[in-house]
């Protein structure tokens, strides 16, 4: 099996005492491609050495996370253009809207979402979508930017029957991890009526590992059990999971 995770965030000071093992036990496993979404500037540095360490399989996006829009989000967003206009990324990404930890920089976070889907169409480039308790807020903004310029995820779609339709008619994939695979998750109960070719898989590791690591650090050699889960959902082997899911991904990223 050759598995994509389309979001992971093997930068995190979490694997720090075992990043190296940590990716030879997901490469072990068949996951060889890893797309990785910037948060803000201070993780662009760890995020290059990562590149560097695993140049064949590592994928870097670059964007301004929803819960990281403070006062400062101008100079933030500004560096991303700078970061932008230095080299080449595969996405712009995670960016959104958060309503779940804090409503007070709702504006601020409208208005940098909107910014960096005009970069992501300036650059060509597919976006990454954080969506927490905003799916409205994510929509507003998304039918004010449709069209054939505008694709990407809808990373860790965690939303109704109903949403994901609305998600996929704005060219967005749905990005499906370890949520699948909990008792109380509720995307698996509708998820045999999405087609196939709208799934992409992701671990958003070290969080929202799945069954039975529940609870636990995720990490990508863990989205094997993401994959055994869509297998039963869709009556499908796991290797023609793995193969569907990587080409979808390869539709994003174009690579």
């Amino acid at each position: 099996m050759i598995i994509t995770d389309t979001h992971t965030h093997l930068y995190s000071e979490e694997f720090d005492l075992d990043r190296k093992e940590m990716m030879q036990r997901s490469i072990d496993s068949g996951v060889t491609r890893f797309f990785v979404p910037a948060i803000d500037s201070s993780c662009t540095q760890s995020m290059y050495e990562l590149e560097k360490a695993f140049p064949e399989n590592v994928f870097l996006m670059m964007g301004l996370h929803p819960t990281y829009v403070k006062e400062n989000y101008l100079e933030e967003l500004q560096y991303v253009e700078n970061q932008l206009a230095k080299r080449k990324f595969i996405a712009i990404g995670e960016i959104g809207i958060d309503l779940f930890w804090d409503k007070t920089h709702l504006k601020e976070q409208q208005i940098a979402f909107k910014h960096q889907i005009r970069l992501a169409k300036k650059y060509q480039l597919p976006i990454i979508i954080h969506c927490r308790d905003a799916f409205d807020e994510i929509f507003e903004v998304l039918e004010t930017e449709k069209g054939t310029d505008l694709f990407g995820i809808f990373h860790c779609f965690t939303g109704t029957y109903e949403q994901a339709l609305r998600a996929i008619s704005f060219n967005m994939k749905l990005g499906i991890g370890g949520v699948v695979t909990f008792k109380n998750g509720k995307i698996d109960q509708f998820l045999h009526q999405i087609d196939l070719k709208h799934i992409v898989l992701e671990t958003d590791s070290p969080y929202l590992a799945p069954i039975p690591y529940r609870g636990k650090r995720n990490e990508s050699s863990y989205i094997v059990n993401v994959v055994h889960k869509l297998a039963e959902i869709y009556s499908l082997s796991m290797d023609e999971i793995a193969k569907i899911t990587t080409e979808n991904s390869k539709v994003v990223f174009g690579i």
